[in-house]
């Protein structure tokens, strides 16, 4: 499967979000920050249902390679 770099960015910045909250201790900046991890996620899981319904492919699918390739490329993800 061919995923597209726009995808790939997507779920990128939501891990990078996931991780910036993971290093928070302060209630509030968590919060915010999960507010923050939440919506980049949500803007992933959009994308992946749009590009999965457009090239008629499973959204579990097409989500779970995207997450192998923006979590793992060196294993031949994008």
């Amino acid at each position: 499967m061919d995923i597209p770099d726009s995808l790939i960015d997507l779920q990128r910045a939501a891990d990078a979000e996931w991780a910036r909250l993971a290093e928070l201790t302060d209630n509030d900046e968590r919060e915010q920050q999960r507010r923050a991890w939440y919506e980049a996620g949500a803007r992933a899981q959009a994308a992946v249902t749009e590009w999965a319904r457009e090239h008629e492919q499973n959204r579990a699918k097409v989500e779970a390679a995207v997450k192998q390739a923006a979590r793992h490329p060196e294993t031949g993800g994008s």
